[in-house]
């Protein structure tokens, strides 16, 4: 027996995956995993009868609503569906699918397109971290414009920008910016930062691990030793930072980092949590952005001093790099992060009837 939901697919960024309205799907919790796992084609390493695509990149769902908290437009939930296992993770927020929020809002007649000018912002609330994101999208006669000449790392052709700012990311998940009340912890004998800035995160230098820092993901995946460490260092790590048993929850997220030479610049590798990313995580380039710009961190910048306004950040990872401006400000002699924005595209694939097949949830 099968059913018929209405679905969007979208490439948000670096990402893929199906867009719901949040009323098209089960609202029951359990019933809409079991629908999202069976939509993916999980459990299977290629989900060769879903829509997924083999990769945590391309297991990934979006599910919009009318918001219903004050000076927000939409709501946002981001589901992290396993490829190989009947999971679906609801803690973390996914930026790269932000990016298609914004456009499926205003086609879905959820945000007017703006009468005036070439943009539309759509504010966002992400159910998932409790934070807002102010999403500016291309609009062109009332419609959605999904073509310009703006390229990110890690998509073929160029698209329409679409510029995310990131408001009152900062601590959302743990209550503070900084989880352990310290901004280096030693895990395992490795110094480490333990950072929720958009992520939850632990960033750990390539030199303690012994790596140069710029590794290729196939090379970082093939070293069994290394995720095993990472591992063992990313749940110690969720226990000091007040998650509890993370074993089976995709956060926090390890990440690898090192110095580029350059101010203004640190070179990343960001895991999913068990693989490493092609590209990186939007949320994940915030939190290393941060821990960059913020004084007495594992990756801190020696090469600029620490001061109040803006500054842009150049996050390399292994598809090339992200540009983040981050904006603080010092209260009482501490410098606090305001805000971080970014630029991402995003572009409708396909709109229609995806089949459900309850098969799927008994094997």
């Amino acid at each position: 027996m099968s059913y018929n939901l209405p679905c969007v697919l979208m490439r948000g960024g670096t990402s893929r995956g199906p867009f719901f309205l949040a009323d098209w799907l089960p609202q029951d919790p359990a019933a809409r995993d079991r629908t999202l796992i069976a939509a993916l084609g999980s459990p299977h390493e290629l989900q060769i009868d879903g829509l997924g695509g083999g990769n945590s990149l391309t297991s990934k769902v979006a599910i919009v609503s009318r918001s219903v908290h004050a000076g927000c437009d939409v709501d946002y939930l981001f589901a992290q569906v396993s490829v190989q296992e009947a999971r679906v993770d609801t803690r973390p927020n996914c930026g790269n699918m932000l990016a298609g929020v914004g456009p499926f809002a205003i086609e879905q007649g959820l945000v007017a397109a703006s009468d005036h000018g070439n943009t539309t912002t759509v504010r966002v609330y992400n159910v998932n971290t409790r934070s807002r994101i102010d999403v500016q999208v291309c609009t062109t006669g009332g419609r959605v414009h999904y073509d310009g000449d703006v390229h990110i790392d890690g998509v073929q052709g160029t698209a329409a920008p679409v510029l995310m700012n990131f408001l009152d990311a900062w601590g959302a998940v743990t209550g503070q910016i900084f989880p352990t009340g310290q901004r280096i912890d030693t895990i395992h004998d490795l110094q480490v930062t333990c950072i929720d800035a958009a992520q939850v995160m632990v960033l750990v230098r390539a030199a303690d691990l012994g790596l140069r820092g710029n590794e290729s993901p196939a090379d970082l995946d093939a070293n069994a030793e290394l995720l095993s460490r990472l591992e063992a260092l990313r749940c110690e790590a969720g226990l000091r930072m007040g998650m509890g048993d993370v074993s089976n929850s995709v956060l926090p997220k390890p990440v690898i980092v090192s110095a580029s030479g350059q101010p203004g610049s640190v070179v990343s590798r960001y895991f999913t949590p068990h693989r490493c990313h092609r590209s990186h995580a939007v949320t994940g380039a915030i939190g290393v952005a941060a821990a960059h710009v913020l004084p007495g961190t594992v990756i801190s910048d020696t090469l600029q001093p620490t001061a109040a306004g803006k500054r842009r950040v150049e996050v390399l990872h292994p598809a090339g790099r992200i540009h983040v401006d981050v904006e603080l400000a010092e209260v009482d002699g501490q410098f606090k992060l305001v805000q971080a924005a970014l630029v991402r595209t995003a572009r409708k694939i396909l709109e229609g009837t995806l089949f459900v097949s309850e098969n799927a949830f008994t094997h």
